[in-house]
């Protein structure tokens, strides 16, 4: 290893010059700070989904799909990073590229926040037919109408509602969707209601 898993600076002797730790104690500073980090990026996941149900975007499905995958990778990295770092070999990299990642939950909570929080738009108003109903259970469960779609190449549109909202309509409802344009420009659904 040729540089210091702590600091990064580089080791010309078994002790870092930099921050005073031998190759074992920068190995332990370095994976305690990782772990750190990664409560980081987990609270970040968690807060990341606030917004999701607050302000359901359009593309929600989309979102969560995007997202797993960067949830996935920085976890995967972070395990790889942690490994390498016990058999003593360069994590330089890795840890600059996890750190990069660490903040990207917090960052997009902040957008889809913001995209609806700070929108003031009109909504617009879109009339369609329930086709289909989706409740996924869990901690945070997702309940989705399935809808017929009004926009050009979708042949449907699944928009996350609330639970009441859920229970209110069966397939073949005519109902009214109220879609706000997000101050990002990210559509988002204001609300559902009987035609």
């Amino acid at each position: 290893m040729t540089r210091c898993p702590n600091c990064g600076s580089e080791l010309s002797s078994s002790i870092c010059e930099n921050c005073g730790l031998d190759l074992a104690d920068a190995g332990r500073a370095m994976r305690r700070r990782l772990v750190n980090r990664l409560g980081i990026f987990l609270l970040g996941a968690i807060a990341f989904l606030v917004p999701c149900f607050l302000y359901p975007p359009l593309e929600l499905d989309s979102i969560l799909i995007f997202f797993g995958a960067i949830f996935f990778i920085t976890i995967v990295l972070a395990v790889w990073t942690e490994r390498r770092s016990i058999r003593r070999q360069e994590v330089e990299v890795l840890k600059h590229i996890f750190q990069s990642l660490v903040l990207i939950p917090w960052l997009f909570a902040a957008l889809l926040f913001v995209n609806g929080a700070l929108d003031h738009s009109v909504p617009l108003d879109k009339e369609t037919t329930v086709v289909g109903l989706l409740a996924i259970p869990g901690i945070l469960p997702i309940h989705q109408i399935i809808v017929t779609s009004w926009r050009p190449g979708h042949a449907v549109e699944r928009l996350a509602v609330s639970r009441q909202d859920f229970d209110r309509f069966h397939v073949g409802d005519r109902i009214e969707v109220r879609i706000k344009g997000g101050l990002a420009s990210i559509p988002w659904v204001f609300g559902v209601y009987n035609e």
